[in-house]
């Protein structure tokens, strides 16, 4: 591979839409196929793996979609280009078009495949303005955590509760804990279907709740389905999460 060569990911959750873009470039040069994903989670990870220099992803996809798989991809230290290769027709990527330095419809026309990967090249060069986040209107699936200098995603319906610490946000999922540079309350206010308030500085998930305790001293405290944390409620929390919990 020389130092021209750009690598790319290709993903999308149709295999004939994955073998068609790859023939496609085939006979491309400057351009190597660095590997496929399926779906947003493991476009996320094979893009960091693989250190690729752009993305030829779908939007509607299982597990998580390409747009969230975008807003992911952009906080990493070397965010790879995005081209959304789609089936939307052009009134509805509007709001997609924050998202990617390109987006192509379905059928992908070679000309205009070649046209999207040019611009890949310049935004990677700094020739071309860098692609905004992607519009964060959307509840994700997944938590994004820095370790070592890698994303680690979270699922969300994994997480048992989020505990404020200064700048920061300690999650407790099933497999372990991680720091996430969030705020407790934007948190709470993406995901208000799934968590409740305790505290100031924590949100248990719904489906965690076994009981509330009261101790001797007048405290109350939660009892988790998983693991043997005990969290304390507030008394000022107290009272709405005992009416939310009787419509559970």
């Amino acid at each position: 591979m020389t130092a021209s060569t750009m690598k790319l990911l290709i993903v999308d959750d149709e295999p004939l839409a994955r073998a068609r873009l790859r023939a496609m470039l085939a006979d491309v040069p400057g351009v190597e196929i660095a590997g496929e994903a399926d779906n947003g989670r493991k476009a996320v990870e094979q893009a960091q793996a693989l250190a690729v220099g752009a993305v030829l992803m779908d939007i509607a996809m299982p597990v998580m979609d390409g747009l969230e798989a975008a807003r992911h991809l952009a906080t990493i230290e070397s965010p790879p280009a995005i081209v959304f290769c789609t089936a939307y027709d052009e009134h509805a990527l509007a709001a997609f078009e924050a998202a990617a330095v390109d987006y192509l419809v379905k059928p992908v026309r070679r000309e205009r495949l070649l046209e999207a990967l040019e611009r890949a090249r310049r935004h990677r060069a700094g020739t071309a303005p860098p692609a905004p986040l992607p519009p964060a209107d959307r509840q994700r699936s997944h938590l994004s955590a820095r370790l070592r200098g890698n994303l680690r995603l979270i699922p969300i319906e994994d997480v048992h509760y989020l505990l404020a610490e200064e700048k920061y946000v300690l999650v407790h999922h099933g497999r372990g804990e991680d720091l996430i540079e969030e705020s407790l309350k934007s948190l709470e206010q993406e995901f208000a279907d799934r968590f409740l308030r305790i505290h100031r500085n924590c949100l248990v998930a719904m489906e965690e709740f076994q009981e509330l305790q009261r101790q001797p001293d007048g405290r109350v405290l939660v009892v988790l389905r998983h693991g043997s944390s005990r969290l304390e409620v507030s008394r000022r929390c107290l009272p709405g999460l005992r009416e939310k919990l009787r419509h559970l």
